[in-house]
C-alpha cells in the first residue's frame, strides 16, 4: 500500500465522520463510545475477561486463547508456545506485562513469552490497529496482559484475604497447584503469588506418548500498591516465570515444537526458558482539572538454554504521558522509550558465543479519542519514534518514521454502525535472534557470518479494516474485512543475505472475522470465524516461518457458559479448523479438525468459598495437530500432535 493509498483512506475516514458530524450537534457525552466494548470488538480489538480466564481454567497460553478464532496458540510444553494474530505470530505485535514491554525470544524453536495466567485480570488484543499511544513497533497489533491486584480480589469490607487451587489431570498425570494473599491497610495493598505445575509427557488422541511434552513451570508473583487520600497511585510488580522440562533434542539442540527429525536421533534433556519482568506505575485515580497523568518504568529479561546455543533479550522502557479531558473526548499525550538487547550466552556444546545487539528508541504520540455527535465517534492518533541499532561487529545504523492512525464508529440505525480504521505504523529495526548472534564453531569458523552486517531495514505495516456490528436485545453479530501488510519484516537468522536468503520480507494478512453472539440472563454462547489467508513475498507462508507467521485459512471458535442455578454452572469451548491446502511447494495441505472441551462447576451451599469443577478436554478423543503448531505439512519434521482426552479435577478455595 503506497503513500498515495494511505492518505486516501485516512482522508476517507475523516470524510465520513465530518460529513456525519455536520448534520448533528456536538454534544458533550459521558463515555467515548468508540473506546466501548462493542466499537473495539468490531475493530478487532479484543479483551478476554477474568471472567473467560477463570472459564477456560486456563493453566497456559494455548488453553487462554480458547474459543477466539482471530487470535491462536501453538501447543506443546510451555517452552513451545506462540501466539499468532491473524496468522501473524506475536514478535510482530507490541507484548506488555503490566507495561513491562516483552522482547521477543531468543530462540526460533522456543515461545515468546512463557506465563501462568493464573492471576490475570485480562488479556487485550489489538489486530492491526494500534492505537499511537499502545507503544512502539505495533506492527501487527498489540497484545497487553493485565495482572491483578489485591483490590480485585479482596472481598468488600476485608482487609486479608488469599486462595489455593489444586487440579489434578488425567492425561500425564499433571499436577498443578496455586495460591494466593493480599490484602489491604491503609494505603496500602499487596498480592503476593505462588503456582507450580509438574506431570508426565502427554497422550495424543492415538495412545501415542508425545515426548518432551512434561509440565515442568514455576511462577512466583508480588504486586504492591499505595494509594494516597487524594488518590495518587503507585504500584511496583515483580514476575518469575521458569519451564526446566526434559525436552526433545536433535543434534545436541532442543526443538521442544517437534515430535522428532526425520533422520537425527532423537534424545531427552533439560532445556530452560525463563521470564523476570518488573514495573513501575504511577497513576492519578481522582484526576483534577486537565492533568490526568501516567508514569511508568519497567524492565523484561527473557532467557532460553537450548542445548547447543543459549540466549537472553532484555528490555528496559518507559513513558511519560498526560490524558487531557477535551469537553466531548480525551487526548492522551506523552513520550516513551526503550532500550532493547539481545544477547549470545555461554552454552554446553559445539557453537559459541561472540555476539550482542541493542536496539535504543525514543518516541512522541498523541491520540484522540472522541464524540464528534450523538452518531459518530472517533479515534485518531499520531506518533514519532527515533531509533539506533548497534550490531554484534559495532557498525550503527540509526533511522525515523511516522505512524498514523485513525478509525471511526457510526451508528446507521438504532441496531446497526459501522466500523472502519486505518493505520501505518512505523515498525522500526529489529533485533536478530539472540542465540545465534555471531556464535562461532570450535574451529573459529562464522557458523551466522555476524563479521558483517548489511544494511539493516526498518518495517513498516499498512492496516485497513472494515466492518458492520448489530445488536437487538440478546443478539450481537458482527462481520469486518481486514488487511494487514508488513514491509521490510528483518530476518531474524541472518544479519545480511549471504546466505542468498532474503534479508527482510515483505508479509500479508488479509480475511474476515465474524461473530454471533446471545446473551441470557443466565448464560451467552457465542461463535467467531476468522478467514486468513498469510502470504511471504507473495507466496503462502509456511509451518515453519519463524518469527512471520502460519497459515491459518478458516478457523472456528465456539464459547458459551449457563449457569443452572447457585450451585452449578456449565460450559464449553470448541475449534475448528477446516482443511488449508494454500500452502507453500513441498508441504501437504493441513489436516481438519474438530475439538470440543466441556466443562462444570459446583459451589456447595455450606462452603461458598470452594468451587469444585471438573473439566473433559478434547471429549472425542480427536487425533490432530493445532493449527498453529509448527512444521504441520513440512516432510522434514515430525509435527506435534495434541493431547487426547483429558480429564480434570480442581478444586479452589477462598480465604
Amino acid at each position: 500500500m503506497n503513500i498515495q493509498m494511505r492518505a486516501i483512506l485516512l482522508a476517507s475516514v475523516s470524510a465520513l465522520a465530518a460529513n456525519a458530524a455536520a448534520a448533528q450537534e456536538v454534544i458533550d457525552l459521558e463515555a467515548i463510545r468508540v473506546e466501548a466494548d462493542a466499537a473495539q470488538d468490531a475493530l478487532g480489538n479484543v479483551e478476554i475477561s477474568s471472567e473467560e480466564i477463570a472459564e477456560r481454567n486456563a493453566a497456559s497460553t494455548d488453553e487462554l486463547f480458547a474459543g477466539q478464532s482471530e487470535i491462536i496458540a501453538s501447543g506443546g510444553a510451555v517452552i513451545a508456545q506462540k501466539v499468532l494474530v491473524h496468522g501473524l505470530e506475536e514478535s510482530n505485535l507490541a507484548v506488555t506485562i503490566d507495561g513491562a514491554r516483552q522482547n521477543k525470544g531468543a530462540f526460533h524453536h522456543t515461545g515468546n513469552v512463557p506465563l501462568d495466567p493464573f492471576l490475570l485480570k485480562r488479556v487485550q488484543v489489538s489486530s492491526g490497529l494500534a492505537p499511537a499511544d499502545a507503544g512502539p513497533g505495533a506492527l501487527a497489533g498489540i497484545i497487553a496482559y493485565e495482572t491483578k491486584d489485591a483490590r480485585d480480589l479482596l472481598e468488600p469490607g476485608a482487609t486479608v484475604g488469599g486462595f489455593t487451587g489444586l487440579t489434578f489431570g488425567s492425561n500425564g498425570g499433571t499436577f498443578r497447584r496455586s495460591a494466593a494473599i493480599y490484602g489491604m491497610q491503609g494505603g496500602f495493598d499487596y498480592l503476593v503469588g505462588y503456582s507450580r505445575q509438574t506431570g508426565d509427557d502427554y497422550e495424543d488422541g492415538a495412545g501415542t506418548t508425545i515426548g518432551g511434552t512434561e509440565p515442568d513451570m514455576t511462577d512466583y508473583f508480588a504486586k504492591v500498591g499505595y494509594t494516597t487520600d487524594s488518590g495518587k497511585r503507585f504500584v511496583f510488580s515483580a514476575e518469575h516465570v521458569s519451564d526446566q522440562g526434559l525436552r526433545a533434542f536433535q543434534g545436541g539442540i532442543t526443538r521442544p515444537d517437534f515430535t522428532e527429525v526425520p533422520g537425527r536421533a532423537t534424545t531427552y534433556d533439560v532445556a530452560v526458558t525463563e521470564r523476570t519482568s518488573y514495573s513501575f506505575t504511577y497513576t492519578d485515580e481522582n484526576p483534577q482539572g486537565i492533568w490526568a497523568p501516567t508514569i511508568q518504568l519497567a524492565w523484561n529479561e527473557q532467557y532460553v538454554d537450548a542445548g547447543a546455543v543459549a540466549g537472553r533479550n532484555t528490555s528496559l522502557s518507559g513513558k511519560v504521558e498526560n490524558a487531557f479531558s477535551m469537553g466531548n473526548g480525551v487526548l492522551t499525550a506523552g513520550l516513551d522509550f526503550f532500550s532493547d538487547e539481545a544477547e549470545a550466552l555461554e552454552s554446553d556444546a559445539y557453537y559459541l558465543p561472540n555476539g550482542k545487539e541493542r536496539i535504543d528508541s525514543i518516541g512522541v504520540y498523541a491520540q484522540m479519542r472522541q464524540d464528534v455527535s450523538a452518531r459518530v465517534s472517533l479515534s485518531y492518533g499520531i506518533r514519532f519514534d527515533s531509533q539506533t541499532f548497534k550490531g554484534a561487529d559495532g557498525q550503527e545504523f540509526s533511522d525515523s518514521g511516522i505512524s498514523v492512525n485513525g478509525s471511526a464508529d457510526v451508528i446507521l440505525s438504532n441496531s446497526l454502525t459501522l466500523n472502519v480504521g486505518v493505520a501505518s505504523v512505523w515498525g522500526g529495526y529489529e533485533l536478530n535472534e539472540a542465540a545465534l548472534i555471531g556464535r562461532s564453531d570450535l574451529t573459529g569458523n562464522t557458523a551466522y557470518n555476524w563479521d558483517n552486517y548489511g544494511p539493516q531495514t526498518t518495517s513498516r505495516a499498512n492496516n485497513a479494516r472494515i466492518g458492520l456490528r448489530y445488536e437487538q436485545g440478546p443478539w450481537q453479530a458482527g462481520f469486518a474485512l481486514f488487511h494487514t501488510e508488513l514491509e521490510g519484516v528483518d530476518n531474524a537468522f541472518y544479519p545480511n543475505d549471504y546466505t542468498g536468503d532474503l534479508a527482510s520480507y515483505n508479509v500479508t494478512s488479509r480475511g474476515f472475522d465474524a461473530k454471533l453472539r446471545y446473551t441470557g440472563a443466565r448464560g451467552y454462547i457465542e461463535g467467531n470465524w476468522t478467514y486468513a489467508d498469510v502470504s511471504v513475498e507473495d507466496q503462502p507462508v509456511g509451518t515453519t516461518s519463524y518469527y512471520i507467521g502460519r497459515p491459518v485459512g478458516h478457523v472456528i471458535g465456539l464459547s458459551g457458559a449457563y449457569e443452572l442455578n447457585d450451585q452449578w454452572m456449565i460450559g464449553g469451548t470448541a475449534e475448528i479448523a477446516l482443511e488449508q491446502d494454500e500452502v507453500p511447494t513441498g508441504y501437504a495441505p493441513l489436516d481438519s479438525y474438530e475439538v470440543l472441551n466441556l466443562w462444570t462447576t459446583w459451589t456447595p451451599r455450606a462452603y461458598e468459598n470452594l468451587t469444585v469443577r471438573l473439566d473433559v478436554k478434547n471429549v472425542f478423543d480427536t487425533t490432530y495437530t493445532g493449527r498453529g503448531n509448527d512444521g504441520d505439512g513440512f516432510s522434514r519434521v515430525v509435527p506435534l500432535t495434541e493431547p487426547g482426552r483429558t480429564i480434570l479435577l480442581s478444586a479452589n478455595m477462598k480465604f
